[in-house]
Parts: structure tokens; sequence; C-alpha cells
């Protein structure tokens, strides 16, 4: 079955509407905030960067804690800045990558990305950056799917990839998508106390439909995958999903690697 790659050899896919990243990602990563929240000890009367944003699953939970003005966030996609505008007001919200920050030396008592390290063109120079605005003694945090384990919401999804097309970029390979390697990037910025952390997100689909739906969005290299098949190929995918996956309803229960660090 010939597989066009045209659209998947285009940037990652999150040029994308809002609404479209929350039903295909955001149903999980809304899942996650509050454990990295808790990794990092965000607490009241703290000063909190958001980078990577998105559409603010991450900052929503970080303005329920520390209100709006308390809250800095980031993002090269014009799309999701604009989301967090409308979503949370209050929040100064900037589109900027996370290898350059405009924030001075110092400006915020913790730094956080979630889900934001493996899209990182250089990962070390993008978590420099974030220990770089963190305050000395600071918490700089971070997660990442185990996509090379296996257990990232999409696996199956990448998992009939393989079984119908052989090779392909599954993300296993991108930073900080296997055990142990946040960690290495993290020391080597020159964090300190730096520790490492599972996390869990578990949620139920209703049927098989609800979660197929939002692969066909464009959102991500999944989504840009499903987007560069021809109509047979990708009815065979869906179809090889359906059978790795339980009959519904059917609960995903996915694992982040978290990392920890201090300036």
């Amino acid at each position: 079955m010939a597989l066009d790659r045209r659209a998947y050899t285009a940037p990652v896919g999150f040029d994308v509407a809002a609404e479209a990243y929350d039903r295909f990602m955001g149903r999980y990563s809304r899942l996650l905030a509050p454990q990295l929240a808790d990794l990092a000890s965000v607490s009241t009367g703290q000063r909190v960067l958001d980078v990577g944003c998105g559409p603010g699953a991450l900052t929503s939970e970080l303005v329920a804690r520390l209100g709006a003005d308390a809250v800095a966030a980031v993002d090269p996609s014009p799309p999701f800045v604009a989301a967090i505008r409308a979503r949370l007001p209050g929040v100064a919200v900037q589109e900027a990558s996370a290898s350059s920050l405009p924030f001075a030396d110092g400006a915020f008592d913790a730094v956080l990305a979630q889900l934001v390290v493996h899209f990182m063109p250089d990962p070390e120079a993008g978590i420099a950056e974030m220990t770089r605005v963190c305050t000395s003694g600071g918490v700089v945090a971070a997660c990442v799917w185990d996509i090379a384990g296996g257990r990232a919401p999409h696996s199956p999804f990448w998992q009939a990839v393989h079984d119908l097309f052989g090779d392909a970029e599954d993300e296993s390979e991108r930073p900080g998508a296997r055990a142990g390697h946040l960690v290495s990037l993290f020391k080597a910025v020159g964090l300190s106390d730096v520790v490492e952390r599972e996390l869990v997100a578990r949620r139920e689909h209703a049927s098989f439909e609800e979660w197929w739906e939002p692969y066909e969005e464009g959102v991500g290299p999944a989504g840009q995958y499903v987007a560069a098949l021809s109509p047979d190929a990708r009815g065979a995918l869906r179809d090889r999903c359906r059978v790795l996956l339980p009959e519904p309803p059917f609960t995903i229960s996915s694992v982040a690697w978290a990392a920890r660090g201090r300036a």
C-alpha cells in the first residue's frame, strides 16, 4: 500500500485551531497539568512561566493556583497565542520560541514546559533559556510522553502505522521521549538537584470514533501523517487502530517522563 508523504514533510502541525488541539492532545494534557505543577511545587506568591503553552492546558492550571497576573506564557503558534488571550484574560502571553524567551534573567520563580521539549529544534538551547529566566534556586520542570516506551496516548496509532507501512518517523526518537533523557538534558545545561518522575494520565473513550476522529484534523506529526495518506491507506490505518484498541468504552492509560531541577 503506497504512502503519500507530501504533508508529512511539513512542519509538525501546530498551526491549527486551538479546538482541534484540544480534541487531539488537550484531552490528555489537561490530566498532566496538575501533576507537573505539583512536581514544580507551584504555590501562591510565585510568578511562573509556561513555555510552549499551546491552547492553555497547563496555563489554566497555573492561573487557578496563582491568578492570571502571576502567569506568563509563550508559544510559537499564533492560533494558540490567540486562544490563551481569549480564554485566560490577564495572562501575559507572547508569540515566541523556547530558544529565545523575551524575558529578563531570573524573571520567574518556576518555568515549566509540558509536552514541548520533544518539539524544540534545539532542546538544550530551549532548556538553557528556561534556566536563564528562572530565579536562582527556582524550579525548572518539563514532561514528555514515554513515546519510546510505547506508553503515549498515540502509541496505538504509531503501532498501527508500523504494522501497515513499516518504518516511520514515529516521535520515539525525539528529545525527552524515553527514560532518563530529560534528566540528561537538564544536567547538561547545569540544573542541579535533578529528579525524574512518571506522570500518569487515564482517559476513557466512549467509542472508537471519539478516539480516532481528532487524528483527521492535522494536528502534530500524527495528524500530518494521516493527512498524507491516500483515502484507501487512511481507511486501512483506521481499521488497524480499531483492531489494536479494546472494545469501547475503553481507557487509554498514558505515562509521561517528567524532570525537575533547580536553577
